[in-house]
């Protein structure tokens, strides 16, 4: 996963954390805007998160950033 990709995927799960809690869920989905202006970034977050981690759909807020923030 690219850096950039990396730093917001954190900032994202970081803000959905401190407004919702430690039990907070998310999909990929929630990296990106409504619109798909990124499709390379948009499938290098599925990859990661589908092919590469086997996630479901919705996972812990916090497993997703320790996840990433170890760099896996």
């Amino acid at each position: 996963m690219r850096s950039t990709l990396r730093t917001k995927a954190i900032a994202v799960c970081n803000d959905k954390i401190a407004k919702k809690g430690e039990t907070v869920g998310l999909s990929f989905y929630a990296f990106f805007a409504n619109k798909n202006d990124e499709p390379k970034l948009l499938m290098e977050a599925a990859e990661w998160w589908i092919k590469t981690h086997e996630l479901d759909h919705f996972e812990k807020a916090v497993k997703v950033r320790d996840m990433i923030s170890s760099g896996v």
